[in-house]
């Protein structure tokens, strides 16, 4: 068993970020913390995105702080550019992170320490910096009929690019970013689409300032801080609606159809008895966050959420979470490391936590 101040569980942007911190506050990595993380290789969830979604296409990426993203080709695939900076970024800041490690559970030790037990031993650790993010955590609606579908059903976690479903017809579940990006791809191949929301979409006009950018972020933090499930911080500021999307809604893509009753073998039919024959369905649904590790330190909210003052939990003050509801945004990951990374120094120094 290994003995260490703090553990950053995740490296993707939010872990990255508070490993940097934690490193700038003093502390050495493997000596002091320790970045474990289960992906093969760097670049967080970006390096299982589908490959069409190139750097180009991406919405809202921010650089890691101390080391900016400059020069990259936006017709190259987001995984591959994303990947190759954060690579870039763990070795120029000697930030060793361990990989592949599997963290099966984080229970608590002995003497106030907390113990994280993994597929390469055992830590024992002071404090906790959790940034598993959400991508490991699909959610999958549940449906009648659903277990009876003939086709093919998949996720966005999953999702191939558009070349799968040449000639197929699709119906494309989801209302946000995912969904309608998945949803133009596959209609310039498909024999038909169809695109269902559970609520009618809203369609962002003009720039998406700071202020509304704020204002976003509390709605999402207002619920964390509530002890509530976090929401997405997508899910609070609507589509934004560009050329691409002004285009899909002219030529019918984007027509959306409320949510089916239930499934058939052949497709899927609504209350009203209107039905559509399907090859596929894409369940561009969303995530959930990725804390069941976290379960034996019973962190959980009678709301069904943990909440979180910061990024400190409010019922263990050891653990951090980042990436996590409010700053599951780049931008947001890159403050949450450093908030938790400062707010760690405080514990570690033995300084009570400000409020």
């Amino acid at each position: 068993m290994r003995e260490l101040d703090v553990v950053v569980i995740g490296a993707g942007q939010a872990g990255l970020s508070a490993a940097y911190h934690l490193r700038r506050s003093g502390l050495e990595p493997d000596r002091d913390f320790a970045v474990l993380d289960h992906a093969p290789r760097p670049g967080g969830a970006w390096q299982f995105r589908w490959p069409s979604l190139t750097y180009g296409k991406v919405h809202g990426m921010h650089s890691l702080p101390g080391m900016e993203l400059t020069g990259a080709d936006g017709n190259r695939p987001s995984s591959e550019v994303i990947g190759e900076y954060f690579d870039a970024y763990e070795r120029r800041f000697g930030l060793r992170v361990h990989r592949p490690v599997e963290v099966s559970r984080v229970r608590e030790g002995v003497g106030g320490r907390l113990l994280v037990e993994t597929s390469e031993g055992a830590y024992s650790t002071r404090a906790l910096v959790n940034a598993t993010g959400t991508w490991d955590r699909p959610f999958w609606p549940r449906c009648p009929g659903q277990d009876s579908f003939l086709g093919r059903q998949l996720h966005t976690a999953n999702y191939p690019g558009p070349a799968e479903f040449a000639g197929l017809r699709v119906v494309v579940v989801g209302g946000g970013a995912s969904g309608t990006q998945h949803l133009m791809e596959i209609a310039e191949v498909a024999e038909e689409t169809f695109w269902v929301t559970r609520r009618p979409p809203v369609f962002r006009e003009g720039p998406f300032g700071e202020d509304a950018g704020r204002a976003a972020v509390a709605m999402v933090d207002e619920r964390v801080r509530s002890g509530l499930p976090p929401r997405s911080v997508v899910s609070v500021t609507g589509l934004p609606l560009n050329d691409a999307i002004r285009r899909a809604r002219e030529r019918g893509i984007l027509d959306r159809l409320p949510m089916f009753e239930r499934i058939t073998p052949d497709g899927v039919v609504w209350p009203d008895g209107r039905s559509v024959r399907a090859d596929v369905i894409l369940w561009a649904t969303g995530f959930r966050a990725a804390v069941d590790h976290l379960a034996p330190l019973r962190l959980r909210e009678p709301g069904g959420g943990i909440r979180v003052e910061e990024t400190r939990v409010v019922r263990d003050p050891r653990v951090h979470l980042v990436g996590y509801g409010p700053s599951a945004s780049t931008i947001g990951a890159n403050r949450a490391g450093r908030a938790a990374a400062r707010s760690l120094t405080r514990l570690l120094d033995g300084v009570p936590a400000l409020h």
